[in-house]
């Protein structure tokens, strides 16, 4: 029997809470095994959301009343007290009591209380939060998404290996390919840093784990060519807001022109199967859990409007990650 995997997550935090992560705890337990939830928050809110098919061996409860709200500043959501919902979940993956800590709550307060209750992993400077894209062959890791948004050469060398090891945690049987988002793909194109870090890149000895493919550019993001993306937070939380909003803009003109004439409500009922198709490779959902890594225990960030099924998914990145032993591939990378 393979080892249980134990998920601390944040009951409190997000848009309809905790209503759709009990939900998203109920739906993600019925296609796994394995799995134990610590779920921290108030109890009486909890109890009454969970359904009669989770099993109560599945779970358990750590009653706090006090949460970090979403327009807490991080500095005030440290100063709010080491009794609310999210900072007892990390405390518990501190204490090794847990494997992994989810959480939809405030961003900024989950980044800074992780980072002050976790070390850094050694050889680690700076800790980043990625995410996973769909490309054309499957799927991508991208990072940095806005944690540091100024970078050196090593900390962007230091994210290619994480983001390697955190590609590889998921997706074992597919080799890692990583590539430095860049305004060119000739070498001398970019700034110093990035210029500094495709050298040191290519004459790192090859390893087992990533391949070094060079310069990206942001017109072949989604080709699958490459399947790491690194860059520094700033460009990379500009190149996710913009994907989003593409596909945003491009489902909802592609609705409206299937809403707003009779030719177009006919063809989409042709072509339903492929449209149902398309709905569900641009649902935000699918992909939904940002993973802060660098420090010495993965952390989790759930989009705060995600419903159940997207925090579910969430639940699956944690799973994966932990049977993946992502922080010890990073360890083994880095040194």
């Amino acid at each position: 029997m393979s080892k249980v995997v134990t998920i601390a997550v944040d009951a409190m935090g997000g848009d309809g809470s905790p209503k759709k992560v009990i939900e998203g705890i109920a739906n993600h337990y019925k296609s796994t095994q394995n799995i134990f939830y610590q779920i921290f928050g108030d109890k009486d809110q909890i109890e009454n959301s969970i359904p009669r098919s989770l099993n109560k061996n599945a779970f358990e409860i750590f009653h706090t009343k006090n949460f970090i709200k979403g327009t807490d500043t991080p500095l005030e959501a440290a100063k709010r007290g080491k009794d609310t919902s999210m900072w007892l979940s990390i405390d518990s993956v501190k204490n090794k009591k847990a494997d992994i800590i989810i959480s939809a709550g405030n961003t900024g307060a989950l980044l800074v209380i992780a980072k002050l209750n976790l070390k850094m992993i050694e050889n680690i400077d700076k800790p980043a939060l990625s995410a996973l894209w769909p490309n054309k062959q499957g799927m991508s890791v991208v990072l940095d998404l806005g944690a540091n948004i100024e970078c050196n050469d090593k900390n962007l060398i230091d994210f290619a290996i994480m983001g390697a090891s955190l590609f590889k945690s998921l997706y074992p049987n597919e080799k890692a390919k990583v590539a430095l988002l860049n305004i060119g793909s000739e070498e001398i194109k970019g700034n110093e840093v990035i210029k500094n870090t495709y050298q040191k890149m290519n004459q790192i000895h090859k390893n087992e784990e990533y391949e070094f493919k060079g310069y990206i550019e942001g017109n072949n993001l989604m080709n699958g060519d490459v399947n790491v993306i690194v860059a520094d937070g700033f460009t990379g939380n500009v190149a996710l807001k913009t994907a989003e909003g593409t596909a945003n803009f491009i489902t909802s003109e592609l609705k409206d022109a299937m809403k707003n004439s009779i030719m177009g409500k006919i063809a989409s009922l042709l072509n339903f199967s492929n449209l149902k198709k398309f709905k569900k490779r641009l649902d935000p959902r699918l992909y939904n859990g940002a993973i802060f890594i660098g420090l010495d225990s993965p952390v989790i960030k759930s989009h705060g409007s995600t419903d159940y099924i997207g925090f579910s998914n969430s639940l699956s990145v944690c799973e994966k990650i932990v049977k993946g032993d992502l922080i010890n591939k990073i360890k083994k990378n880095i040194s």
